[in-house]
């Protein structure tokens, strides 16, 4: 069945008041945190396939996103990235939609009326965007979460979650309008963005994996799981022996806890400030970053 630009099941499933679970790949998954909870979630709930883009190639630039090749049965396929979606059922709660996004390079409104029909066609309730982003933030402390709301249960929750609502202006994805538009569908909104440690830049970070559960456990009735926990306190103890090898490091991780402190108690309406030697030094970090992950 064709819904806007996605090709679904041609029976669709009919889900009990859905909630809309999205992560957005690549720039809102640094250190596949969002990656990893979808796998979890998805393991663990049984989700199905539900549908993708029919035509993946009027929203993205695949000499950006590549295409891959694999062996299957011996025979050579292409794997053409795309924007999917699976379908989980619960027998207590609500029934998820898992929605993963790619940032669109072209027709970026359109993408996001695709995904508001979508939305609307399965009487989704609520949609929750996760994420985790680098910022100037220690390792030694409690991630920080921002996040935001749309919708008196939505706001309701986010304070249950402890969450403290995002100040940031500036660029964003366009992706962002559905968190904007869906409530006038009738959907509540909430994003939840776990902030890593600049200087430690994992290819899977399960320390943020583990505090973004920590956010979801408190909102729906997900399990633990114990092996995540395991591995990211040995990141934690990688990262302090590291940080011990290094002076110039643990000076900046001293002054990174001295502006959370002073963030987090909001003892005055100004951050500490970063030494200017600091704020280059994680500067060179994210371009390095920025240019390692250019496609």
């Amino acid at each position: 069945m064709r819904i806007a630009a996605f090709e679904l099941l041609a029976r669709l499933p009919e889900l009990k008041a859905p909630h809309a679970l999205a992560i957005l790949r690549p720039w809102i998954d640094v250190g596949s945190v969002g990656t990893l909870i979808f796998s979890q979630l998805e393991n663990y709930l049984g989700a199905k396939e539900l549908g993708k883009l029919a035509r993946p190639g009027n929203f993205f630039d695949f000499t950006r996103y590549r295409p891959t090749i694999y062996f299957e049965e011996g025979y050579r396929r292409v794997s053409i990235p795309n924007t999917t979606i699976s379908y989980a059922r619960q027998e207590k709660g609500q029934d998820l939609l898992f929605l993963k996004f790619l940032e669109p390079h072209a027709s970026g409104e359109v993408y996001v009326n695709s995904v508001l029909q979508l939305l609307k066609r399965f009487e989704v309730k609520r949609y929750c965007l996760l994420g985790s982003m680098y910022d100037m933030v220690p390792h030694t402390r409690r991630l920080l979460v921002s996040g935001g709301a749309i919708g008196e249960n939505a706001e309701r929750d986010l304070e249950k979650a402890g969450i403290q609502s995002s100040d940031y202006q500036g660029p964003t994805t366009i992706n962002f309008l559905i968190t904007q538009q869906a409530p006038q569908l009738g959907i509540e909104s909430l994003w939840f963005i776990v902030h890593l440690p600049q200087y430690v830049q994992l290819d899977e970070n399960y320390m943020g994996k583990v505090r973004l559960m920590e956010v979801l456990g408190s909102l729906y009735d997900f399990p633990k799981d114990e092996t995540d926990i395991v591995k990211a306190k040995q990141q934690l103890e990688g990262i302090n022996a590291a940080v011990e090898e290094r002076p110039e490091l643990k000076d900046i991780v001293s002054q990174l806890e001295a502006r959370y402190e002073t963030k987090a108690e909001q003892k005055s309406g100004e951050i500490t400030p970063l030494s200017p030697e600091v704020e280059k030094f994680l500067r060179e970090l994210g371009n390095g970053f920025n240019q390692n992950k250019e496609m």
